[in-house]
């Protein structure tokens, strides 16, 4: 049996009329660049996360290079955020000259350790970049916490998190990237919420921000050719919009089905004691975007996953902070041995809603087995 890692065409086949006459009516209309289904978009996700505004863009990273902008994250402030994550949630901020202050993460959750955040808060602190990491988000009360007190911004990068809920201190779920001041979501085709390309939504409750995005998104403009700022070309495509608005109706089934193979899988592999599943903790509704264990010789199994066919991802091999791109920090080796040693366990299991049981058991079948030998 073959397993890939993530085939988007099973879910094309599934709903091709629905894809098919939502991507002809934009063709035919003609209207490419922020058209009606862009607004719809932006509407439908503020209604489903309860957000005020919401304001698509071209891709996850140019949300957070903007909101980056926005938030004065920039100019040599600085601002606190993980090693361990995808390269954009720290080139956002080196982009505009700011300086990515590096805290290592929670060894169970793979989150940033909110208890080290406030030790390296300076009077060069401008704000904090928490990371709603692979199925839970970072623990947001603590961080609000702490940026309330030392008056810091703080911009969630929730590009892997649509559909993440933290119950705060309101007592109430809220949706990943409504709590702080901005929070930005990715629509690249593997996500929860995912296009056919390339995508991004900024999403707030603030009506000024929202205001400054919508220029930035469009070159600074208040209205054509008049320019408050100077701001970037990063709109969301129509024809990408029209795609998830589709995808948005069937968000929760798609949430439920990802929930049922995690379970499967964390069922299949409970006995296999070379293995650790990371730990949920905070009250929140979490959402298996990606399924991650940590693995004991980790580069045999992924040898021998590749042998068997199956597909599998590491997020991450390397921590940002030991990336040549990031030299002149001057981070080294050793300074964070918890993402450290995470990067060089972790592994991730193919995990999207059209997946088959069969074929999650296949790989269950296959991990046990490599440990067994």
């Amino acid at each position: 049996m073959k397993v890939k890692f993530y085939e988007s065409t099973r879910e094309y086949f599934e709903k091709q009329d629905e894809f098919d006459r939502a991507l002809k009516h934009v063709l035919e209309k003609g209207n490419f660049i922020l058209g009606d289904q862009v607004a719809q978009l932006e509407n439908g996700i503020q209604e489903y996360c309860q957000a005020k505004y919401a304001v698509g863009v071209a891709s996850g990273t140019d949300a957070l290079i903007i909101a980056s902008d926005i938030l004065g994250f920039k100019d040599g402030k600085e601002v606190i955020t993980s090693p361990f994550t995808f390269l954009a949630s720290a080139s956002c901020i080196t982009k505009h000259r700011g300086r990515p202050v590096f805290v290592d993460i929670d060894e169970e959750t793979f989150s940033i350790d909110v208890n080290k955040v406030e030790e390296k808060i300076t009077s060069n602190t401008v704000g904090i970049l928490p990371i709603h990491l692979f199925n839970q988000m970072a623990d947001m009360d603590r961080i609000m916490d702490i940026a309330d007190k030392h008056r810091l911004r703080v911009l969630e990068d929730a590009a892997e998190a649509f559909g993440m809920r933290w119950k705060g201190m309101g007592r109430q779920y809220k949706h990943s990237g409504t709590i702080g001041d901005f929070g930005v979501f990715s629509f690249f085709p593997t996500k929860t919420l995912g296009g056919y390309g390339d995508g991004g939504m900024i999403i707030t409750n603030n009506e000024e921000l929202a205001r400054k995005a919508k220029q930035y998104r469009v070159h600074g403009a208040s209205k054509k050719y008049f320019y408050d700022n100077v701001g970037y070309n990063s709109r969301l495509d129509t024809l990408q919009a029209a795609i998830l608005l589709i995808k948005l109706k069937y968000i929760d089934e798609a949430i439920r089905k990802r929930e049922n193979i995690a379970r499967l899988y964390m069922e299949r592999l409970s006995g296999c004691e070379n293995i650790r599943f990371p730990k949920i903790k905070g009250e929140q509704k979490s959402v298996y975007y990606v399924f991650n264990i940590l693995a004991e010789r980790r580069d045999e199994l992924a040898a021998y996953l590749t042998e068997n066919e199956i597909g599998y991802s590491i997020y991450y091999p390397r921590p940002l902070h030991v990336q040549e791109c990031f030299k002149d920090l001057g981070y080294k080796k050793g300074d964070f041995p918890v993402a450290e040693r995470a990067a060089n366990e972790i592994i991730a299991l193919p995990i999207y809603p059209e997946i088959t049981t069969d074929e999650v058991e296949y790989i269950c079948e296959k991990i046990n087995a490599f440990y067994k030998n």
